[in-house]
């Protein structure tokens, strides 16, 4: 099992859209374990036969590399950030996400974007991995990070979980990174139809569901040139090549194979940026169609 490499503590990756510059803010790497839990039909066998796969997103042991990041981007005057990351001193059941302690707010800084800036923070989805970064402790208190912002979700998203009967681990989650958005005011909740909702102009919202019920993607566009950033609805590259591969943790998993497969079909043989929500280095590429299915033609960061 090879490790990958660490991530560079002074690096801001980043993409143009147009007139946009997509900045990826680090947060960790997975452990390899992460691979086969999150994606158990990926085995080695079904990696080693994508060898397009290697070096950037599986190991030579077919091990895949997955890694935690967000987006930020100012898109018509709007300073945006993508997802939140998994957060620092944060009771995690899962030991990869167990009270982390990373550089993730200096890097977002870094690029330009410290959290009294952040004027709109999209959440794909309720997972404790895209919304810890949410909040931050102070004086023993979970407070909003980003408290300028308004932080948007579906409201079907929040609507499920509010009926949802969860576990205790999935309860300390929402305490500390949801309902002290929800009890600061800072979360809106918007209807996303099927042909999906612009959030500010150049900026829309489209629903991918099936990885949980609300989920959606976020599309941007600037200047004739458009990204789509992933959240859940596709995990990792092996999933273009296998769009039959879920996730463990899929609330809907043939639903989420019709929103993957629906959203690959779409960027196929186009030059719409795809970015990855948990795609290793160089997370960004382009669709294009192999052996039946899809392969991902990568995009280097500040190369276009």
């Amino acid at each position: 099992m090879t490790t990958p490499p660490a991530i560079d503590p002074t690096a801001t990756p980043s993409w143009t859209v147009g007139d946009v510059t997509v900045h990826r803010i680090d947060e960790i790497l997975l452990p390899p374990a992460t691979g086969p839990w999150l994606l158990p039909g990926a085995t080695p066998d079904v990696v080693d036969q994508q060898g397009w796969l290697r070096p950037h997103f599986a190991d030579d042991e077919g091990f895949l590399n997955i890694d935690s990041h967000s987006f930020a981007f100012t898109v018509d005057g709007v300073r945006v950030l993508v997802d939140t990351g998994i957060g620092n001193d944060k009771e995690r059941a899962n030991p990869a996400w167990h009270r982390l302690n990373t550089g993730y707010l200096q890097r977002l800084g870094a690029a330009g974007f410290p959290p009294d800036r952040i004027d709109l923070v999209i959440l794909t989805h309720l997972h404790a991995d895209h919304v810890g970064w949410n909040t931050h402790q102070v004086n023993g208190e979970w407070v909003p990070t980003f408290r300028n912002a308004r932080y948007v979700t579906s409201r079907v998203e929040r609507e499920f979980w509010s009926g949802y009967d969860m576990e205790e681990a999935r309860r300390q989650m929402f305490r500390d990174s949801v309902i002290p958005v929800e009890e600061a005011g800072l979360l809106d909740l918007v209807d996303v139809p099927a042909e999906g909702v612009e959030a500010v102009p150049g900026l829309r919202l489209i629903p991918t569901p099936g990885h949980t019920p609300g989920h959606i993607a976020v599309e941007l566009t600037s200047r004739g040139e458009t990204a789509v950033i992933t959240g859940d609805c596709v995990h990792h590259p092996v999933q273009l090549a296998h769009p039959e591969i879920g996730a463990c943790v899929d609330i809907e998993p043939e639903r989420s194979e019709t929103s993957r497969r629906t959203l690959l079909a779409s960027l196929a043989g186009t030059d719409t940026l795809l970015l990855g929500t948990h795609f290793a280095p160089p997370t960004a590429g382009r669709v294009v169609t192999h052996e039946g299915a899809y392969r991902l033609s990568p995009v280097p960061a500040d190369s276009h």
